[in-house]
């Protein structure tokens, strides 16, 4: 797919009309571009009680007050809903599993194209703990895990849909937050984001941006001036 050829286009970039696009180029400029994206390992159940667990990096908060988590789950090639999708669909709730570093190579492994009566957890060697509100378990060896039930799925086209959960109990490992300051610890929560491609990045790195007062800020401009 060539760039989009415009008049008014700078000749210092490289733009793309996306209405002109594959689906595959358009899902690999986004993926490569909005960086990093944390990664859900949703933990979902059938009607049978069977114990699904599959990665997610379409994934984020998008309210507080009501609490609200998104997913984008994709369909099968040939429109067939995929575990996750269908397990929410089915039971209206799922768990998102935040994955540490240490647990990384564990949550890769999910991915993998399980049939459904396939427990990944026991073969990513995760331990599958009850769920306090619901019926999908959360993961022992998380550093975090949300307990969800549905609350809208949007369906996005043929193939897609996104799925809306409220937050209705929350796990957190011991050492990972301040419960008097109900503050994480970004270091012992450990958690990885994924780039374009087979990419993943740590949390390590980091820095402190304080948003300035509109004060700070014109004192700012007049210092400037002297």
């Amino acid at each position: 797919m060539e760039a989009a050829s415009q008049d008014n286009v700078s000749p210092c970039n490289v733009d793309f009309d996306f209405r002109e696009l594959s689906a595959r180029d358009k899902y690999k400029l986004m993926i490569g571009t909005v960086v990093p994206r944390p990664i859900a390992l949703v933990t979902t159940v059938d009607l049978q009680g069977r114990v699904n667990a599959a990665p997610f990096s379409f994934f984020n908060c998008l309210s507080a007050d009501p609490p609200i988590l998104a997913l984008g789950v994709e369909n099968h090639p040939d429109m067939r809903f995929k575990d996750t999708g269908l397990n929410v669909r089915l039971t209206e709730v799922f768990t998102v599993n935040i994955v540490s570093h240490a647990i990384a190579e564990a949550m890769h492994l999910c991915a993998a194209p399980f049939p459904p009566e396939q427990d990944e957890l026991k073969a990513a060697g995760l331990t599958a703990m009850p769920g306090v509100k619901v019926a999908s378990p959360w993961i022992k060896e998380a550093p975090a895990s949300f307990e969800c039930r549905r609350h809208l799925t949007l369906e996005v086209g043929k193939s897609r849909q996104i799925i809306l959960g409220e937050i209705v109990f929350a796990h957190y490992h011991a050492d990972v937050i301040d419960v008097d300051r109900m503050r994480i610890d970004p270091a012992r929560l450990d958690a990885i984001a994924r780039l374009g491609g087979n990419t993943c990045s740590t949390i390590r790195d980091r820095f402190e941006m304080l948003t300035p007062t509109l004060d700070e800020y014109h004192a700012g401009l007049s210092g400037d001036r002297g």
